[in-house]
């Protein structure tokens, strides 16, 4: 599989969307974080969701959890056009490709548009993210099967895990799976853990700054390491039991996600 350019690596935060409909974002929280092969990404409207835990929130908090959006898998560049293959999303499958025309306006800002011109997005290299860059796969050691991932760039993070409970990919909109939902399967649809944070050259905790799943910012994702620069350095007692919502087993690294879209990227 081809790497990714070096010149993409690092963290990017979306300064502003436009899209041909009328929408303007410029205040969600986004954040894209790119391996040479993986990537990660989240995306928080703005005010994010307060509740203590995500067992306390109301319904209505429950529904705006649903606006939220984040993805990780597999990246290919080919000239200026680059496609993230989603592996892992916190909404349902679109079932269009994601796949932008990219244009860099020097080392640090990038210019994504639409290969329909639908949409028009401005991504801003984010300081001390680059350096120290890898990602780590990893599925579930039990069943049901399920992924996760951690990268890192330079001083960030990024830890992604699928839901307990998999959406249904013909159920339609989250929030109307949501809806259809009882109270406890409510909560695994919204279980899909993407967090973001800072280890600080692995001179601190990894501490949360963004999170899919409320209460989650402020929290160690893991303790601090002196040995980060590869994923070795991560004891495996610690990896297993990573996030809030671990495997009953635990999580064990793999060579690559599980998806037949692997062999699509990696030919």
């Amino acid at each position: 599989m081809n790497s990714v350019p070096e010149t993409y690596l690092g963290v990017w935060r979306r300064r502003l969307l436009t899209t041909t409909d009328g929408c303007r974002d410029e205040t969600s929280d986004v954040y894209w974080l790119q391996t040479a092969h993986l990537h990660a990404d989240v995306r928080i409207p703005h005010p994010p969701t307060t509740a203590a835990s995500l067992a306390t929130c109301t319904h209505a908090q429950q529904l705006a959890l649903c606006e939220q959006a984040g993805f990780a898998g597999l990246t290919r560049v080919e000239a200026d056009i680059c496609q993230w293959h989603r592996l892992i999303d916190y909404q349902p499958p679109s079932g269009s490709p994601d796949i932008g025309r990219m244009r860099f306006e020097g080392p640090d800002r990038l210019l994504e548009d639409g290969l329909d011109g639908r949409y028009h997005e401005v991504w801003q290299r984010v300081p001390e993210s680059s350096g120290t860059n890898w990602g780590l796969w990893l599925r579930s050691a039990d069943e049901p099967e399920r992924q996760a991932c951690l990268l890192v760039a330079g001083d960030y993070f990024m830890f992604v895990a699928d839901r307990p409970a998999p959406l249904d990919p013909e159920g339609g909109q989250l929030r109307d799976q949501l809806a259809r939902a009882t109270p406890a399967k409510r909560l695994e649809l919204l279980a899909c853990e993407i967090s973001f944070g800072r280890q600080r050259n692995g001179a601190t905790p990894w501490m949360i700054s963004h999170s899919s799943l409320p209460g989650r910012v402020g929290d160690n994702l893991l303790p601090s390491y002196w040995n980060f620069s590869q994923p070795a350095g991560i004891p495996e007692g610690d990896l297993a039991r990573i996030g809030q919502f671990p495997p009953t087993l635990g999580w064990v690294s793999v060579a690559n996600p599980i998806s037949a879209l692997v062999q699509e990227v990696v030919a």
